[in-house]
């Protein structure tokens, strides 16, 4: 009889792609430092590297910690809208039209143009809050609708001969249909939440976080900090990921499961 062996979770062809994804633009990046490409402002990896160490957690612990917060903030915040406005639009479709006008207008609005409006009004990390939150809306309002239309038409039939309304329709069907898109799209929203909180600290008004200390760093003409900023960026962008992705998971686990047998 047959038995099948089980491949580790390190050596699964898309893991094994990813690191080999990564060693290549390391490569890439010291070969162009080596190079002197662009006027020789490209620092090479091990500089960048040291200089993160000589800055120790001093100085990207405090920033890392703030910015981490404001993008928390705004992902809740641009998620729970989205997700709520997504339920009520199967609750009432009428409104679907103009929900969608909002959501594209949002999504196609400088937001950078009206970071100095809320910060003028607000002030204080208002617009860090606001800006994470903007990015992350539309993403989560398009995945959160799909997934509730996505719910199996048998199943929302046998709810309606129960006597069960749209309320029971929602809930009982509907919403666990949508986790899977609704999860993707929060997988895309938390770095998309970093993001606008970094813009937002660019904007100025407050006195930490990442988008200040790259300000900082660039006004220094200090490269290496600088790139060392941009990877605490990506880091922080790719456990925001992470994070979303190990609760889909949790919550879903049959998505996983699927996912696994696909491959």
């Amino acid at each position: 009889m047959a038995t099948s062996l089980r491949v580790p979770a390190w050596a699964r062809p898309d893991r094994m792609a990813g690191a080999l994804g990564v060693a290549v633009l390391v490569a890439l990046w010291w070969a162009l430092a080596a190079a002197g490409i662009a006027g020789g402002t490209i620092p090479s990896p091990w500089r960048v590297l040291s200089t993160m160490w000589s800055d120790g957690w001093e100085l990207y612990g405090p920033n890392f910690q703030v910015t981490a917060i404001g993008a928390a903030q705004g992902f809740l915040w641009g998620n729970a809208l989205a997700i709520a406005i997504a339920a009520l639009i199967m609750l009432v479709p009428r409104i679907e039209p103009l929900a969608t006008q909002l959501a594209i207008l949002s999504y196609c609005t400088p937001l950078v143009a009206l970071g100095p409006i809320i910060l003028v009004v607000f002030g204080g990390r208002t617009p860090t809050v606001f800006l994470a939150a903007m990015y992350c809306f539309f993403t989560t309002m398009v995945g959160a609708v799909s997934g509730l239309r996505s719910a199996d038409p048998a199943s929302l039939d046998l709810v309606r001969v129960y006597g069960g309304g749209r309320w029971q329709r929602l809930y009982r069907v509907q919403a666990v249909a949508a986790l899977p898109n609704t999860f993707a799209a929060l997988k895309i929203a938390a770095p998309s939440a970093v993001l606008g909180a970094i813009i937002g600290e660019y904007l100025g008004g407050v006195d930490s976080g990442i988008g200040v200390a790259l300000t900082a760093a660039q006004t220094a003409y200090n490269v290496p900090r600088t790139w060392g900023m941009a990877i605490a960026a990506a880091a922080l962008a790719g456990l925001g990921y992470l994070l979303v992705a190990g609760t889909a998971r949790l919550i879903t686990p049959w998505t996983s499961t699927a996912e696994e047998a696909a491959r």
